[in-house]
């Protein structure tokens, strides 16, 4: 048994800048700083995992490292003393801390207390800080000051696959690199080398489900080719991934979502039960449909997306796809892709994932068949004109007779405007209300409230009101202060009053 094996993951890691693939910017902005001598103090690199962020960071101390040149190189030799012990993660000099078993701010005092200290072997002291998002409050605070001005021998490399956890004032303090997702063309070159190099047979069609499964993460990608070799013995083909993957292939989806949109729903449920007993994956299954969905919109007439060569189909599945398009709507994909992306926590959280995608076969094919929000409009126009008449009559006894100011203080309450009413009855001074006209001074001045109450008064009354604000304070009372006046002059409630020292009305209800 050999016992030495080196997954593909590591033993094909990239170690130097050449090698790095998928990420041309950082690549070319970190080789012109070095090449200038403009190399920065702190750098933190952030993406997905699997796209290079700790390989760039070992690349990095290597080019600032190597003994080929008497100054740094964005060409590490790779075969120098310091390159094969930071390649190793050995070196004295460069030292790889994994944040996410050292948070602590103690942790980070004994780094900082070394960093004052000159390397021993190289030209600077390189800390790697892989995860830096998991340090703690107190460490990030720690860490501030010499990562703001650190000595000169000492460079900060920091990693982390979460970003926003990282505070502001640390990134302030570093360049910052996105690494983006490696594209899938660029992983199905990178796994055919691999493949070549390994000498195994790796079918295209196998290539690109593991480059699409990768999602952009080169070491996912490697490690599902370690599998599917692992597997085949070495002759991975599109059948093998699948069965691997528990995913069915394109075809299978691209007739299946046929069978869903044709309406029979009999025949769907057969083929979703031929589909599972077959070994398919339901969440794999509602992720193949969710793309079907979203890329038969792209395809998708009235768009005019000419561009759908990127697309995972072959000429006959898009000829397919085209011609389902021409029986459904637009407005139909979009409802399904609702429908499906509800479903995904739904699934996660089912018990019987059989069962409730069921019942998601049932829910597409009926909300296929509903009529778009333009066919009900032109129904609901078409049936209008027979109620109109009923219509105004219905709509004319709904309206009610406001004469007084008393009148509309009632219809607001009962209408359960509960803000308007406040506003009118508090701050409103009325010196005129007659025939559809409200004169009156507003204590707090708020310009929005005529609007609102116009547009209530219209709705209520059916017909139009003229409210003028005046600017200048007739000095009457409000609704409510003559409401209060009135209780309190009545013999009754000034005797209750005068048994208590002090005592106030607060609050009148009806």
């Amino acid at each position: 048994m050999d016992t030495n094996y080196t997954v593909l993951a590591r033993k094909y890691r990239s170690q130097d800048f050449e090698s790095l693939i998928g990420q041309d910017v950082l690549v070319k902005t970190l080789t012109t700083a070095i090449n200038t001598g403009r190399i920065a103090h702190a750098y933190i690199f952030t993406g997905i995992r699997g796209t290079g962020k700790t390989s760039t960071a070992r690349i990095l101390a290597k080019a600032l490292n190597c003994l080929s040149s008497d100054h740094a190189t964005s060409k590490p030799c790779g075969v120098c003393e310091n390159c094969r012990a930071i390649a190793a993660g050995q070196h004295i000099d460069v030292m790889e801390i994994d944040a996410a078993s050292h948070t602590g701010v103690d942790n980070m005092r004994e780094i900082l207390d070394a960093a004052l200290y000159r390397p021993t072997n190289a030209r600077y002291k390189v800390y790697i800080i892989d995860e830096v998002h998991m340090l703690s409050t107190s460490a990030f605070n720690a860490l501030l000051k010499t990562l703001e001005e650190p000595p000169a021998h000492v460079i900060f490399i920091l990693a982390t696959t979460e970003i926003r956890k990282v505070p502001v004032t640390i990134l302030s303090r570093c360049q910052r690199f996105d690494l983006a997702r490696v594209p899938v063309e660029t992983l199905k070159k990178h796994f055919a080398w691999v493949a070549e190099q390994e000498k195994i047979e790796l079918s295209d069609g196998a290539n690109e489900l593991l480059a699409r499964a990768a999602d952009g993460s080169v070491r996912d990608g490697l490690s599902l080719l370690d599998q599917a070799i692992a597997q085949t013995g070495g002759h991975v083909d599109e059948g093998a991934v699948l069965d691997m993957l528990k995913r069915t292939d394109r075809g299978t989806v691209v007739n299946f979502m046929k069978t869903v949109l044709s309406g029979d729903v009999n025949a769907a449920l057969n083929r979703l039960d031929e589909i599972y007993n077959n070994g398919a994956d339901l969440t794999m299954l509602l992720n193949d449909m969710m793309e079907w969905t979203h890329w038969a919109t792209r395809m998708y007439p009235s768009l005019r997306l000419q561009d759908v060569t990127s697309s995972p189909y072959t000429a006959d599945q898009r000829e397919t796809i085209k011609q389902i398009n021409e029986n459904i709507s637009l407005n139909t994909l979009s409802r399904i892709w609702q429908v499906m992306v509800a479903a995904v926590p739904e699934l996660q959280a089912s018990n019987n994932q059989k069962q409730c995608f069921d019942m998601l076969i049932v829910r597409l094919m009926h909300i296929a068949d509903m009529p778009s929000i333009q066919e009900l409009l032109k129904q609901d126009q078409q049936v209008v004109p027979t109620k109109k008449v009923e219509q105004t009559t219905s709509e004319k006894s709904k309206f009610i007779q406001i004469n007084t100011s008393d009148e509309l203080a009632t219809a607001l309450q009962k209408a359960r405007e509960l803000l308007l009413y406040s506003y009118y009855t508090t701050n409103l001074e009325i010196t005129e209300f007659e025939n559809g006209k409200i004169k009156y001074f507003d204590r707090k001045g708020d310009k929005d409230f005529s609007h609102k109450l116009v547009s209530w008064l219209k709705e209520t009354t059916g017909k139009d009101w003229t409210i003028e604000s005046i600017q200048e304070a007739p000095h009457q009372q409000t609704l409510s202060e003559h409401t209060k006046s009135e209780i309190e002059s009545d013999p009754m409630v000034a005797s209750a009053m005068d048994l208590f020292e002090g005592a106030e009305i607060v609050n009148i209800s009806k």
